[in-house]
Protein backbone atom coordinates (compact mmCIF):
# COMPACT_ATOMS: atom_id res chain seq x y z
CA UNK A 1 0.00 0.00 0.00
CA UNK A 2 1.20 3.46 -0.96
CA UNK A 3 0.39 7.16 -0.05
CA UNK A 4 -0.35 9.79 -2.17
CA UNK A 5 -1.38 13.05 -2.16
CA UNK A 6 -4.52 13.84 -3.50
CA UNK A 7 -3.54 16.59 -5.69
CA UNK A 8 -0.80 13.90 -7.55
CA UNK A 9 -3.95 11.36 -7.09
CA UNK A 10 -6.07 13.90 -9.14
CA UNK A 11 -3.36 14.42 -11.74
CA UNK A 12 -2.81 10.72 -12.71
CA UNK A 13 -6.85 9.79 -12.73
CA UNK A 14 -7.17 12.81 -15.36
CA UNK A 15 -4.18 12.13 -17.32
CA UNK A 16 -5.18 8.49 -17.04
CA UNK A 17 -8.70 8.95 -18.40
CA UNK A 18 -7.55 11.30 -21.12
CA UNK A 19 -5.20 9.20 -22.62
CA UNK A 20 -7.87 6.83 -22.54
CA UNK A 21 -10.08 8.75 -24.48
CA UNK A 22 -11.65 11.41 -22.39
CA UNK A 23 -11.69 15.32 -23.08
CA UNK A 24 -9.77 17.02 -20.36
CA UNK A 25 -12.48 19.09 -19.12
CA UNK A 26 -14.49 15.23 -18.71
CA UNK A 27 -11.23 13.95 -17.32
CA UNK A 28 -11.08 16.63 -14.96
CA UNK A 29 -14.27 16.49 -14.01
CA UNK A 30 -14.42 12.62 -13.63
CA UNK A 31 -11.25 12.56 -11.34
CA UNK A 32 -12.39 15.06 -8.89
CA UNK A 33 -15.49 12.65 -8.17
CA UNK A 34 -13.45 9.61 -7.60
CA UNK A 35 -10.42 11.08 -5.21
CA UNK A 36 -13.09 12.59 -3.24
CA UNK A 37 -14.39 8.78 -2.81
CA UNK A 38 -10.72 8.02 -2.27
CA UNK A 39 -10.25 10.90 0.51
CA UNK A 40 -13.39 10.17 2.13
CA UNK A 41 -13.08 6.26 2.87
CA UNK A 42 -14.92 4.72 0.07
CA UNK A 43 -12.38 3.24 -2.18
CA UNK A 44 -15.11 0.97 -3.95
CA UNK A 45 -15.98 4.31 -5.82
CA UNK A 46 -12.51 5.93 -6.00
CA UNK A 47 -9.74 5.87 -8.57
CA UNK A 48 -10.04 1.82 -8.38
CA UNK A 49 -12.69 2.59 -11.21
CA UNK A 50 -10.26 4.56 -13.94
CA UNK A 51 -9.32 1.24 -15.72
CA UNK A 52 -12.76 0.20 -15.88
CA UNK A 53 -14.10 3.34 -16.68
CA UNK A 54 -10.64 3.80 -19.78
CA UNK A 55 -12.21 -0.30 -20.52
CA UNK A 56 -15.45 1.04 -21.61
CA UNK A 57 -14.41 4.37 -23.14
CA UNK A 58 -12.01 2.03 -25.48
CA UNK A 59 -14.90 -0.53 -26.15
CA UNK A 60 -17.15 2.24 -27.16
CA UNK A 61 -19.48 1.57 -23.93
CA UNK A 62 -19.15 5.52 -23.14
CA UNK A 63 -17.41 8.36 -24.92
CA UNK A 64 -15.18 10.42 -23.27
CA UNK A 65 -15.56 13.26 -25.41
CA UNK A 66 -19.37 13.72 -25.32
CA UNK A 67 -20.29 17.04 -23.31
CA UNK A 68 -23.96 16.85 -21.40
CA UNK A 69 -26.55 19.54 -22.77
CA UNK A 70 -30.06 20.63 -20.98
CA UNK A 71 -32.39 19.20 -23.29
CA UNK A 72 -35.28 20.36 -21.79
CA UNK A 73 -36.77 22.99 -18.95
CA UNK A 74 -40.40 23.63 -17.71
CA UNK A 75 -40.57 25.33 -14.71
CA UNK A 76 -38.60 23.74 -11.68
CA UNK A 77 -37.93 20.90 -13.87
CA UNK A 78 -35.31 20.29 -16.41
CA UNK A 79 -33.48 17.04 -18.45
CA UNK A 80 -29.91 16.88 -19.15
CA UNK A 81 -28.72 14.69 -21.70
CA UNK A 82 -25.49 12.92 -20.83
CA UNK A 83 -25.38 11.58 -24.74
CA UNK A 84 -23.78 8.09 -23.98
CA UNK A 85 -20.99 10.11 -21.60
CA UNK A 86 -19.27 10.38 -18.34
CA UNK A 87 -21.53 10.66 -15.91
CA UNK A 88 -19.43 13.41 -13.71
CA UNK A 89 -19.99 16.17 -16.24
CA UNK A 90 -23.56 15.96 -16.48
CA UNK A 91 -23.98 16.09 -12.99
CA UNK A 92 -22.00 18.74 -12.82
CA UNK A 93 -24.28 20.56 -15.63
CA UNK A 94 -27.47 18.97 -13.60
CA UNK A 95 -26.44 20.46 -10.04
CA UNK A 96 -25.82 23.76 -11.52
CA UNK A 97 -29.14 24.02 -13.19
CA UNK A 98 -31.02 22.70 -10.29
CA UNK A 99 -29.29 25.41 -7.78
CA UNK A 100 -30.37 28.05 -10.57
CA UNK A 101 -33.59 26.94 -10.66
CA UNK A 102 -33.92 26.46 -6.74
CA UNK A 103 -32.75 30.01 -6.04
CA UNK A 104 -35.25 31.56 -8.10
CA UNK A 105 -38.49 28.84 -7.52
CA UNK A 106 -37.74 27.41 -4.28
CA UNK A 107 -37.54 23.82 -5.39
CA UNK A 108 -35.85 21.75 -8.45
CA UNK A 109 -36.14 18.76 -10.06
CA UNK A 110 -33.34 17.54 -12.64
CA UNK A 111 -33.13 14.43 -14.02
CA UNK A 112 -30.21 12.68 -16.22
CA UNK A 113 -30.49 10.40 -19.01
CA UNK A 114 -28.20 8.71 -21.48
CA UNK A 115 -25.64 8.47 -18.42
CA UNK A 116 -23.24 6.48 -17.07
CA UNK A 117 -22.11 5.28 -13.75
CA UNK A 118 -22.03 8.36 -11.01
CA UNK A 119 -19.66 7.44 -8.44
CA UNK A 120 -20.21 8.29 -5.10
CA UNK A 121 -24.12 9.65 -4.53
CA UNK A 122 -23.18 12.24 -1.66
CA UNK A 123 -20.20 13.81 -4.21
CA UNK A 124 -22.90 15.36 -6.18
CA UNK A 125 -24.83 17.56 -3.62
CA UNK A 126 -21.71 18.90 -1.94
CA UNK A 127 -21.69 22.18 -3.35
CA UNK A 128 -25.68 22.09 -2.81
CA UNK A 129 -24.83 22.24 1.27
CA UNK A 130 -22.37 25.16 0.34
CA UNK A 131 -24.97 27.43 -1.06
CA UNK A 132 -27.48 26.66 1.68
CA UNK A 133 -29.76 23.73 0.34
CA UNK A 134 -30.72 20.88 0.91
CA UNK A 135 -30.21 18.08 -1.75
CA UNK A 136 -31.02 14.36 -2.68
CA UNK A 137 -29.61 11.90 -5.25
CA UNK A 138 -30.70 9.24 -6.61
CA UNK A 139 -29.53 6.56 -9.23
CA UNK A 140 -30.03 3.25 -10.47
CA UNK A 141 -27.92 0.95 -11.75
CA UNK A 142 -26.78 -1.72 -14.15
CA UNK A 143 -29.21 -5.30 -12.75
CA UNK A 144 -28.24 -6.73 -9.51
CA UNK A 145 -31.18 -7.44 -7.32
CA UNK A 146 -34.29 -8.87 -7.64
CA UNK A 147 -37.65 -7.63 -7.42
CA UNK A 148 -39.63 -8.54 -3.85
CA UNK A 149 -40.13 -12.26 -4.30
CA UNK A 150 -38.06 -12.85 -7.58
CA UNK A 151 -35.15 -14.39 -8.15
CA UNK A 152 -33.78 -12.59 -11.24
CA UNK A 153 -32.16 -9.25 -10.77
CA UNK A 154 -33.68 -6.20 -12.28
CA UNK A 155 -32.81 -3.43 -10.06
CA UNK A 156 -29.66 -2.01 -9.76
CA UNK A 157 -28.36 -1.31 -5.96
CA UNK A 158 -30.19 2.24 -6.79
CA UNK A 159 -27.95 4.50 -4.28
CA UNK A 160 -29.54 7.78 -2.93
CA UNK A 161 -28.16 10.77 -0.72
CA UNK A 162 -29.39 13.44 1.18
CA UNK A 163 -26.98 16.44 2.24
CA UNK A 164 -28.45 19.20 5.04
CA UNK A 165 -26.57 22.18 5.47
CA UNK A 166 -25.62 23.58 8.98
CA UNK A 167 -24.40 26.49 10.20
CA UNK A 168 -20.08 26.70 10.74
CA UNK A 169 -20.06 22.82 10.48
CA UNK A 170 -19.86 19.67 7.94
CA UNK A 171 -23.44 18.89 6.20
CA UNK A 172 -25.24 16.10 7.24
CA UNK A 173 -24.77 13.54 4.79
CA UNK A 174 -26.64 10.67 4.00
CA UNK A 175 -25.30 8.08 1.47
CA UNK A 176 -26.70 4.43 1.01
CA UNK A 177 -27.59 1.98 -1.95
CA UNK A 178 -30.38 -0.16 -1.13
CA UNK A 179 -28.21 -3.20 -1.33
CA UNK A 180 -27.35 -5.06 2.13
CA UNK A 181 -23.62 -3.22 0.68
CA UNK A 182 -22.23 -1.72 -2.13
CA UNK A 183 -21.63 -3.80 -5.40
CA UNK A 184 -18.39 -1.95 -5.38
CA UNK A 185 -17.20 -4.18 -2.06
CA UNK A 186 -17.56 -6.98 -4.03
CA UNK A 187 -15.70 -5.73 -6.89
CA UNK A 188 -12.81 -5.02 -4.36
CA UNK A 189 -13.14 -8.10 -2.27
CA UNK A 190 -12.75 -10.44 -6.04
CA UNK A 191 -9.74 -8.43 -6.85
CA UNK A 192 -8.15 -8.76 -3.24
CA UNK A 193 -9.37 -12.56 -3.15
CA UNK A 194 -10.89 -12.20 -0.18
CA UNK A 195 -13.89 -13.88 1.06
CA UNK A 196 -17.16 -11.84 1.85
CA UNK A 197 -19.75 -11.98 4.99
CA UNK A 198 -22.87 -14.12 4.26
CA UNK A 199 -26.27 -11.83 3.56
CA UNK A 200 -24.55 -9.90 0.88
CA UNK A 201 -24.95 -11.22 -2.50
CA UNK A 202 -26.46 -14.59 -3.98
CA UNK A 203 -24.86 -16.61 -6.31
CA UNK A 204 -26.89 -17.05 -10.24
CA UNK A 205 -29.59 -19.75 -8.54
CA UNK A 206 -30.48 -17.59 -5.67
CA UNK A 207 -28.38 -19.67 -3.21
CA UNK A 208 -26.38 -17.29 -0.44
CA UNK A 209 -22.56 -16.92 -1.18
CA UNK A 210 -19.43 -15.94 0.22
CA UNK A 211 -17.55 -15.75 -2.55
CA UNK A 212 -18.35 -11.96 -4.25
CA UNK A 213 -17.19 -13.51 -7.87
CA UNK A 214 -19.92 -15.90 -7.78
CA UNK A 215 -21.82 -12.44 -5.85
CA UNK A 216 -20.76 -10.34 -8.56
CA UNK A 217 -22.49 -13.44 -11.23
CA UNK A 218 -25.33 -13.59 -9.22
CA UNK A 219 -27.22 -10.48 -7.17
CA UNK A 220 -27.32 -8.62 -4.78
CA UNK A 221 -29.02 -9.16 -1.25
CA UNK A 222 -31.64 -6.38 -1.06
CA UNK A 223 -31.33 -4.10 2.09
CA UNK A 224 -33.23 -5.93 4.86
CA UNK A 225 -33.38 -9.28 3.23
CA UNK A 226 -31.54 -11.14 5.83
CA UNK A 227 -34.93 -10.27 8.30
CA UNK A 228 -37.20 -11.43 5.60
CA UNK A 229 -37.85 -7.88 4.96
CA UNK A 230 -39.35 -6.45 1.06
CA UNK A 231 -38.37 -2.60 2.14
CA UNK A 232 -34.79 -2.68 -0.04
CA UNK A 233 -36.40 -4.30 -2.58
CA UNK A 234 -39.47 -1.85 -2.79
CA UNK A 235 -37.10 1.13 -2.31
CA UNK A 236 -35.15 0.22 -5.02
CA UNK A 237 -38.33 -0.16 -7.41
CA UNK A 238 -39.06 3.30 -6.55
CA UNK A 239 -35.53 4.94 -7.19
CA UNK A 240 -35.61 2.65 -10.79
CA UNK A 241 -38.66 4.61 -11.52
CA UNK A 242 -38.11 7.80 -9.57
CA UNK A 243 -34.65 8.01 -12.58
CA UNK A 244 -36.52 6.57 -15.45
CA UNK A 245 -39.73 7.04 -16.29
CA UNK A 246 -39.66 10.96 -16.42
CA UNK A 247 -36.70 10.78 -18.52
CA UNK A 248 -36.71 7.65 -20.75
CA UNK A 249 -33.12 6.47 -19.64
CA UNK A 250 -32.65 2.57 -19.21
CA UNK A 251 -34.07 0.17 -16.13
CA UNK A 252 -31.52 -1.88 -14.37
CA UNK A 253 -32.36 -5.04 -16.50
CA UNK A 254 -31.65 -2.82 -20.32
CA UNK A 255 -28.16 -1.82 -19.03
CA UNK A 256 -25.11 -4.72 -19.33
CA UNK A 257 -22.99 -4.80 -16.21
CA UNK A 258 -20.52 -2.09 -15.44
CA UNK A 259 -17.83 -5.41 -14.12
CA UNK A 260 -17.65 -6.22 -17.99
CA UNK A 261 -15.37 -4.43 -20.75
CA UNK A 262 -17.79 -5.15 -23.46
CA UNK A 263 -21.43 -4.49 -23.28
CA UNK A 264 -24.26 -1.73 -24.52
CA UNK A 265 -24.20 1.87 -23.93
CA UNK A 266 -25.59 1.76 -20.15
CA UNK A 267 -28.09 4.74 -20.55
CA UNK A 268 -29.20 4.60 -16.87
CA UNK A 269 -30.63 7.73 -15.53
CA UNK A 270 -29.77 10.04 -11.99
CA UNK A 271 -31.96 12.66 -10.41
CA UNK A 272 -31.40 15.34 -8.51
CA UNK A 273 -34.02 17.41 -6.07
CA UNK A 274 -32.90 20.54 -4.54
CA UNK A 275 -34.54 22.70 -1.78
CA UNK A 276 -34.16 25.81 -0.97
CA UNK A 277 -34.82 26.75 2.75
CA UNK A 278 -35.67 30.65 2.23
CA UNK A 279 -38.50 29.62 0.28
CA UNK A 280 -40.23 27.90 3.20
CA UNK A 281 -39.40 29.11 6.76
CA UNK A 282 -36.47 30.75 6.09
CA UNK A 283 -32.46 29.59 6.61
CA UNK A 284 -32.98 30.94 10.56
CA UNK A 285 -35.96 28.22 11.35
CA UNK A 286 -34.16 25.42 8.80
CA UNK A 287 -31.04 26.27 11.17
CA UNK A 288 -32.71 25.76 14.37
CA UNK A 289 -34.33 22.77 13.50
CA UNK A 290 -31.56 21.04 12.36
CA UNK A 291 -28.82 21.87 14.84
CA UNK A 292 -32.04 21.07 17.88
CA UNK A 293 -32.39 17.61 16.76
CA UNK A 294 -28.36 17.14 16.52
CA UNK A 295 -28.09 18.41 20.34
CA UNK A 296 -31.18 15.26 20.94
CA UNK A 297 -28.65 13.31 18.70
CA UNK A 298 -25.80 14.11 20.27
CA UNK A 299 -26.78 13.35 24.11
CA UNK A 300 -26.37 9.69 23.49
CA UNK A 301 -22.12 9.60 22.85
CA UNK A 302 -22.58 6.42 20.68
CA UNK A 303 -24.47 8.32 18.27
CA UNK A 304 -22.14 9.28 15.11
CA UNK A 305 -23.62 12.00 12.78
CA UNK A 306 -23.84 10.81 9.52
CA UNK A 307 -20.87 11.95 6.97
CA UNK A 308 -18.74 12.74 9.91
CA UNK A 309 -16.63 9.92 9.77
CA UNK A 310 -15.77 10.27 5.93
CA UNK A 311 -15.21 14.38 6.57
CA UNK A 312 -12.95 13.76 9.03
CA UNK A 313 -11.06 11.30 6.79
CA UNK A 314 -11.15 13.44 4.25
CA UNK A 315 -9.71 16.27 6.17
CA UNK A 316 -7.03 13.66 6.92
CA UNK A 317 -6.10 12.92 3.45
CA UNK A 318 -5.78 16.02 2.21
CA UNK A 319 -3.37 17.08 5.35
CA UNK A 320 -1.58 13.16 4.78
CA UNK A 321 -2.43 11.83 1.14
CA UNK A 322 -4.40 8.42 0.18
CA UNK A 323 -3.77 5.25 0.86
CA UNK A 324 -3.38 3.35 -2.76
CA UNK A 325 -2.79 -0.05 -3.50
CA UNK A 326 0.44 -0.18 -4.82
CA UNK A 327 -0.73 -2.38 -7.64
CA UNK A 328 -3.26 0.22 -8.58
CA UNK A 329 -1.09 2.86 -8.20
CA UNK A 330 1.19 1.30 -10.86
CA UNK A 331 -1.24 0.90 -13.35
CA UNK A 332 -2.72 4.92 -13.14
CA UNK A 333 0.87 5.28 -13.47
CA UNK A 334 1.48 3.42 -16.52
CA UNK A 335 -2.04 4.75 -17.90
CA UNK A 336 -1.21 7.82 -17.06
CA UNK A 337 1.70 7.95 -19.04
CA UNK A 338 0.70 6.58 -22.03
Amino acid sequence: MATIATTELLSLATRALMNAGASEPNAASTARGLVYADEQGTASHGVSRVPQYAGHMKAARVDGKASPTIAKQHGACAIVDAHDGLAFPACDLAIATAMQIAAKQGVAFVAVKNSYHFGAAIYHLEAIAKAGMVGLAFTNSPAAMAAAGGKKPLFGTNPMAAIFPRMNADPLAIDLALSEVARGKLMVAAKEGKAIPLGWALDDEGNPTTDPAKGLKGSMAPLGAATGSAKGAMLALTIELFVTAFTGAHFGFEADSFFDVDGNKPKIGHAFLVINPDAMGGAAVFAERIETLIAAMTESTDVRLPGARRYALQRQAQRDGVNVPDALLNQLKTMAAT
